[in-house]
């Protein structure tokens, strides 16, 4: 399970029968969520059965090396394909580029859904601590932030109080109007309500816009582009978006910013990247399940759900092999399906899964990857740039955010830099 392996090649090995055959629980797809779920049920002390037709570990939050990557989006995207997914319908690899990384060692990968920075603080670092699987896995630091101004430059985001005094970009007035916001926003998140200091935001303006909080507070532009889009990370316009964040959801962004700089003493920045990329992360929690007595299979689809003939529950699952396994309960992956089901009311559990995992779908995302032999930056390798809205054309209304990393996160061939680019379209947008 290391991040550099590479299994798509290797030959579909024959299956001994699965000892024991009877479960307390079976996870179908190794997906971050899923993989936490493992992680607990094995370290509370249940007997887990985790399985994946995939030959690789993560599903869509994995990270693979180009032949592994082309092999996935194929199988994944074709009409022939078993169980073809849209979230990959426009996807390909050019052949110049496969041509071109090919020739370098295979000592890196490539993500799958998109890059997803970790901010210091987050939730998901505290799980990963407190679970043990931050032992397996190894961080880069995200040194810096980039966002592109008005005069078409990139000028780097001050997101601390040293930043904003260092910054040579913002004029006086501006770093003072940014320093005072910055002392509302941390005496509203004091817990020492007592201290007369300590201003508390109203209810109202915390239901309010975040856009128009900011206007209220009297910020300029570019200082208000900065907080809304480099800061609490808006993906859409702010001023004509359906999809406006509140004041109470920009502080709260705001808050995780702020509390993650600083966090670890070899994190020069709020943001961190694993090593081998994201698809490291679901195999961490893999891997800790397995120290617990988790039983894993790759290469081994569903083919069907047991019922009770008397009751009409779920009682197990038939595999690939022709074994039946046993278990009280089932997590499965929502982008899977399980074809052939002996139970009369598996469509009706499979339409409630798709309809749970698009509930929330705001629409396309558009990404793409380039590998490059120069920097944007001469002096950095693994910085952020945001594109906010309308910066780059009159028509643009999302944010655009490229990640850069360089060759010692293994993303890309060493002496190389991967430029990863991704911004969420609109409705009415396709790719």
């Amino acid at each position: 399970m290391t991040g550099n392996e590479s299994e798509s090649e290797l030959p579909v090995p024959p299956y001994p029968p699965i000892e024991p055959t009877a479960f307390d629980l079976i996870v179908i797809g190794t997906g971050l969520p899923e993989s936490v779920i493992s992680a607990a049920a094995s370290a509370s002390g249940k007997s887990v059965l985790h399985l994946d037709p995939n030959p690789f570990y993560g599903s869509h939050f994995s990270s693979l090396s180009i032949a592994d990557l082309t092999h996935f989006l194929n199988s994944h995207s074709t009409p022939s394909s078993v169980c073809p997914d849209p979230l990959y319908s426009d996807v390909e690899i050019s052949n110049y580029a496969s041509r071109l990384l090919s020739q370098h060692p295979r000592n890196f990968n490539l993500d799958v859904s998109g890059p997803r920075v970790l901010f210091c603080a987050d939730h998901a670092v505290d799980l990963m601590l407190k679970s043990g699987a931050s032992h397996y896995l190894e961080f880069k630091s995200i040194d810096a932030t980039f966002m592109l101004d008005a005069d078409a430059k990139l000028c780097s985001v001050p997101d601390s109080r040293a930043a904003i005094f260092k910054d040579k970009s913002l004029g006086l007035m501006e770093k003072n109007q940014l320093m005072r916001f910055f002392k509302l926003v941390q005496g509203h998140l004091s817990l020492d309500e007592s201290e007369e200091n300590n201003v508390r935001i109203s209810e109202e303006d915390l239901d309010s816009p975040f856009a128009e909080f900011l206007t209220k507070m009297k910020l300029p532009h570019k200082i208000k582009s900065i907080v809304l889009y480099a800061i609490a990370m808006a993906d859409y316009d702010q001023e004509v978006s359906e999809y406006v964040l509140k004041t109470r959801d920009g502080i709260n962004r705001l808050a995780l910013y702020n509390s993650s700089i600083g966090r670890f003493q070899n994190a020069l920045g709020a943001l961190i990247y694993p090593i081998y990329g994201q698809g490291e992360l679901p195999q961490a929690f893999c891997r800790r399940a397995a120290v617990k007595g988790c039983l894993y299979v790759l290469r081994m689809p569903v083919i069907s759900l047991l019922t009770d003939q008397n009751s009409g529950s779920y009682k197990g699952v038939r595999l690939a092999s022709g074994q039946d396994i046993l278990s009280h309960k089932l997590v499965l992956d929502p982008s899977f399906t399980v074809p052939g089901s002996l139970a009369s009311s598996h469509q009706q559990l499979q339409e409630s899964f798709q309809a749970f995992s698009l509930s929330d779908n705001k629409g396309k995302v558009a990404r793409g990857i380039c590998i490059t032999r120069s920097s944007l930056k001469p002096d950095l390798s693994n910085f952020l740039v945001i594109f906010p809205p309308r910066s780059l054309f009159p028509e643009q209304v999302t944010s655009i955010r490229v990640l850069q990393l360089g060759g010692n996160l293994a993303v890309c061939p060493l002496g190389m830099v991967s430029l990863d680019l991704l911004s969420p379209l609109p409705h009415q947008m396709e790719i």
